[in-house]
Protein backbone atom coordinates (compact mmCIF):
# COMPACT_ATOMS: atom_id res chain seq x y z
CA UNK A 1 0.00 0.00 0.00
CA UNK A 2 1.45 3.20 -0.73
CA UNK A 3 2.33 5.85 2.03
CA UNK A 4 -0.12 8.78 2.77
CA UNK A 5 2.13 11.57 4.01
CA UNK A 6 0.74 14.75 5.71
CA UNK A 7 0.72 18.25 4.75
CA UNK A 8 4.39 18.65 6.26
CA UNK A 9 5.52 15.16 4.57
CA UNK A 10 4.97 13.26 7.45
CA UNK A 11 3.77 9.85 8.59
CA UNK A 12 3.42 8.88 11.95
CA UNK A 13 5.45 5.82 13.08
CA UNK A 14 4.46 3.40 16.29
CA UNK A 15 7.11 2.06 17.41
CA UNK A 16 6.63 -1.66 18.90
CA UNK A 17 9.07 -4.61 20.60
CA UNK A 18 9.41 -7.31 18.06
CA UNK A 19 9.37 -10.16 20.58
CA UNK A 20 7.54 -8.50 23.95
CA UNK A 21 4.73 -6.42 21.91
CA UNK A 22 5.08 -3.48 24.18
CA UNK A 23 4.42 -0.14 22.36
CA UNK A 24 8.16 1.81 22.75
CA UNK A 25 7.51 5.43 21.40
CA UNK A 26 5.38 7.29 18.40
CA UNK A 27 7.38 9.40 15.91
CA UNK A 28 7.33 10.72 12.52
CA UNK A 29 9.29 9.51 9.53
CA UNK A 30 9.57 11.55 6.16
CA UNK A 31 9.87 9.79 2.93
CA UNK A 32 13.31 9.80 3.11
CA UNK A 33 13.46 8.42 6.43
CA UNK A 34 10.97 5.45 5.14
CA UNK A 35 13.59 4.72 2.35
CA UNK A 36 16.49 4.89 4.50
CA UNK A 37 14.62 2.30 6.87
CA UNK A 38 13.95 0.00 4.48
CA UNK A 39 17.51 -0.16 2.41
CA UNK A 40 19.70 -0.27 6.04
CA UNK A 41 17.02 -2.09 8.33
CA UNK A 42 17.45 0.17 10.96
CA UNK A 43 15.31 2.93 12.00
CA UNK A 44 15.34 5.82 10.30
CA UNK A 45 12.73 9.00 11.48
CA UNK A 46 12.52 12.71 10.83
CA UNK A 47 13.06 14.91 14.18
CA UNK A 48 10.38 17.60 13.96
CA UNK A 49 12.35 19.66 16.41
CA UNK A 50 15.30 19.77 14.82
CA UNK A 51 14.05 19.27 11.27
CA UNK A 52 16.18 16.46 10.50
CA UNK A 53 16.96 12.81 9.55
CA UNK A 54 18.09 10.90 12.15
CA UNK A 55 18.69 7.23 12.83
CA UNK A 56 17.05 5.92 15.84
CA UNK A 57 20.73 5.59 18.23
CA UNK A 58 23.02 7.09 16.14
CA UNK A 59 24.50 9.02 18.99
CA UNK A 60 22.82 6.66 22.15
CA UNK A 61 23.68 3.64 20.62
CA UNK A 62 20.13 2.60 21.64
CA UNK A 63 19.44 0.90 18.22
CA UNK A 64 16.53 -0.31 16.47
CA UNK A 65 16.58 -3.20 14.64
CA UNK A 66 13.30 -2.87 11.71
CA UNK A 67 12.34 -6.24 11.57
CA UNK A 68 8.62 -5.35 10.00
CA UNK A 69 7.52 -2.04 8.69
CA UNK A 70 3.45 -2.01 8.29
CA UNK A 71 0.99 0.25 6.93
CA UNK A 72 -2.59 0.84 8.03
CA UNK A 73 -5.06 0.33 5.94
CA UNK A 74 -5.33 4.08 5.13
CA UNK A 75 -2.10 4.48 4.53
CA UNK A 76 -1.51 7.55 7.24
CA UNK A 77 0.02 5.22 9.34
CA UNK A 78 3.30 3.36 10.05
CA UNK A 79 3.61 0.31 12.41
CA UNK A 80 7.96 -0.30 12.70
CA UNK A 81 8.10 -3.36 14.89
CA UNK A 82 12.07 -3.39 16.11
CA UNK A 83 14.59 -5.38 17.82
CA UNK A 84 15.57 -2.18 20.54
CA UNK A 85 19.16 -2.56 21.38
CA UNK A 86 19.12 -0.46 24.78
CA UNK A 87 16.00 2.00 25.65
CA UNK A 88 13.96 3.38 23.33
CA UNK A 89 13.26 6.86 25.38
CA UNK A 90 15.85 9.65 25.68
CA UNK A 91 15.23 9.72 29.62
CA UNK A 92 16.93 6.18 29.32
CA UNK A 93 13.39 4.43 30.13
CA UNK A 94 12.66 1.36 27.93
CA UNK A 95 9.39 2.99 26.31
CA UNK A 96 8.15 6.21 26.15
CA UNK A 97 5.51 5.49 27.56
CA UNK A 98 6.77 5.00 31.41
CA UNK A 99 3.94 7.48 33.33
CA UNK A 100 0.57 7.50 33.13
CA UNK A 101 -2.01 4.51 34.08
CA UNK A 102 0.57 1.88 34.48
CA UNK A 103 -1.53 0.19 37.01
CA UNK A 104 -2.60 -2.46 36.68
CA UNK A 105 -0.43 -3.60 33.41
CA UNK A 106 -1.91 -5.24 30.43
CA UNK A 107 -1.93 -8.55 29.79
CA UNK A 108 0.86 -8.66 27.42
CA UNK A 109 2.98 -6.60 29.33
CA UNK A 110 3.09 -9.36 32.10
CA UNK A 111 5.20 -11.57 31.07
CA UNK A 112 7.77 -10.20 29.10
CA UNK A 113 8.31 -7.49 32.63
CA UNK A 114 8.38 -11.14 34.50
CA UNK A 115 11.23 -12.10 32.08
CA UNK A 116 13.35 -8.36 32.38
CA UNK A 117 12.68 -9.49 36.41
CA UNK A 118 14.27 -12.69 36.19
CA UNK A 119 17.26 -11.43 33.92
CA UNK A 120 17.67 -9.16 37.33
CA UNK A 121 17.81 -11.70 39.75
CA UNK A 122 20.40 -13.49 37.29
CA UNK A 123 22.60 -10.84 37.13
CA UNK A 124 22.30 -9.19 40.49
CA UNK A 125 21.71 -12.46 42.58
CA UNK A 126 20.21 -11.05 45.61
CA UNK A 127 20.29 -13.05 48.41
CA UNK A 128 17.60 -15.54 49.33
CA UNK A 129 15.93 -15.07 45.98
CA UNK A 130 13.90 -18.31 45.27
CA UNK A 131 14.66 -17.97 41.25
CA UNK A 132 18.24 -17.49 41.99
CA UNK A 133 18.39 -21.09 44.20
CA UNK A 134 16.19 -22.53 40.37
CA UNK A 135 18.77 -20.83 38.45
CA UNK A 136 21.56 -21.89 40.51
CA UNK A 137 20.24 -26.05 40.45
CA UNK A 138 19.07 -26.29 36.76
CA UNK A 139 18.19 -30.34 37.47
CA UNK A 140 15.78 -28.57 39.96
CA UNK A 141 14.26 -26.21 37.53
CA UNK A 142 13.13 -29.15 35.06
CA UNK A 143 11.66 -31.47 38.20
CA UNK A 144 9.47 -27.94 39.16
CA UNK A 145 8.50 -27.48 35.74
CA UNK A 146 7.18 -31.18 35.41
CA UNK A 147 5.64 -30.82 38.86
CA UNK A 148 3.92 -27.55 37.86
CA UNK A 149 2.44 -29.08 34.80
CA UNK A 150 0.98 -32.23 36.69
CA UNK A 151 -0.72 -29.88 39.36
CA UNK A 152 -2.43 -27.67 36.15
CA UNK A 153 -3.36 -31.15 34.73
CA UNK A 154 -4.72 -32.33 37.90
CA UNK A 155 -6.53 -28.75 38.53
CA UNK A 156 -7.91 -29.01 34.75
CA UNK A 157 -9.88 -32.26 35.86
CA UNK A 158 -10.26 -32.04 39.52
CA UNK A 159 -10.87 -28.22 40.68
CA UNK A 160 -11.93 -24.80 39.51
CA UNK A 161 -11.23 -22.57 37.36
CA UNK A 162 -9.18 -20.20 39.54
CA UNK A 163 -6.82 -23.17 40.51
CA UNK A 164 -6.24 -24.20 36.82
CA UNK A 165 -5.55 -20.19 36.45
CA UNK A 166 -3.11 -20.24 39.36
CA UNK A 167 -1.58 -23.64 38.39
CA UNK A 168 -1.00 -22.00 35.04
CA UNK A 169 0.42 -18.83 36.31
CA UNK A 170 2.76 -21.41 37.93
CA UNK A 171 3.95 -23.50 35.25
CA UNK A 172 4.73 -20.25 33.23
CA UNK A 173 6.59 -19.05 36.14
CA UNK A 174 9.23 -21.87 35.96
CA UNK A 175 8.80 -22.69 32.38
CA UNK A 176 10.55 -18.96 32.42
CA UNK A 177 13.10 -19.35 34.83
CA UNK A 178 13.74 -22.86 32.79
CA UNK A 179 14.43 -20.89 29.78
CA UNK A 180 16.69 -17.96 31.55
CA UNK A 181 18.85 -20.82 32.64
CA UNK A 182 19.24 -21.68 29.14
CA UNK A 183 19.56 -18.33 28.00
CA UNK A 184 16.78 -18.35 25.96
CA UNK A 185 13.30 -16.76 26.16
CA UNK A 186 9.96 -16.95 25.16
CA UNK A 187 10.47 -15.53 22.17
CA UNK A 188 13.14 -18.15 20.99
CA UNK A 189 9.60 -20.33 21.55
CA UNK A 190 7.53 -18.61 19.68
CA UNK A 191 9.99 -18.55 16.69
CA UNK A 192 9.54 -22.26 16.41
CA UNK A 193 5.50 -21.60 16.68
CA UNK A 194 5.93 -19.25 13.75
CA UNK A 195 8.10 -21.68 11.65
CA UNK A 196 5.52 -24.71 12.46
CA UNK A 197 2.61 -22.27 11.18
CA UNK A 198 4.16 -21.54 7.75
Amino acid sequence: MEISYDADGLVPVVIQDWSSGEVLTLAYANAEAVARTRETGQLHLWSRSRGELWRKGATSGNTQAVKALRVDCDGDALLALVEPAGPACHTGERTCFFTGDLEPPAPHEVLPALERTLRARQSQRPEGSYTVALLDDPGHIGEKVQEEAEEVARAAREETDERVDSEAADVLYHLLVLLRSRDRSLADAAEVLRERRS
